[in-house]
């Protein structure tokens, strides 16, 4: 789990293009949205579609579950691990 973690860092700064944080500076267990790393909802859609084209999952905009896997870096990565190949 920690490399899928590890990913999920890089394709955070890499695809929201964040300019004064590393991935090694992302705290797996921090809030990702609003406190924490300070995502907004426009950074988590872009997120959820960094994360769709590279593990070929969906979000749905309507799931209440999308506000748990948004969480943290680790809901996140759990998140991916449970549904990667189910298209």
């Amino acid at each position: 789990m920690e490399k899928l973690e590890q990913e999920i860092k890089e394709l955070i700064v890499s695809a929201l293009m964040l300019k004064d944080v590393g991935p090694a500076e992302i705290d797996a267990t921090a809030p990702l949205l609003i406190d924490g790393l300070g995502l907004d909802s426009i950074d988590a859609l872009e997120l959820a579609m960094a994360l769709g084209k590279r593990y070929g999952i969906k979000f749905s905009a309507d799931d209440a579950k999308n506000r748990q896997a948004f969480a943290s870096v680790r809901a996140l990565a759990a998140f991916v691990a449970q549904h990667q190949g189910t298209k």
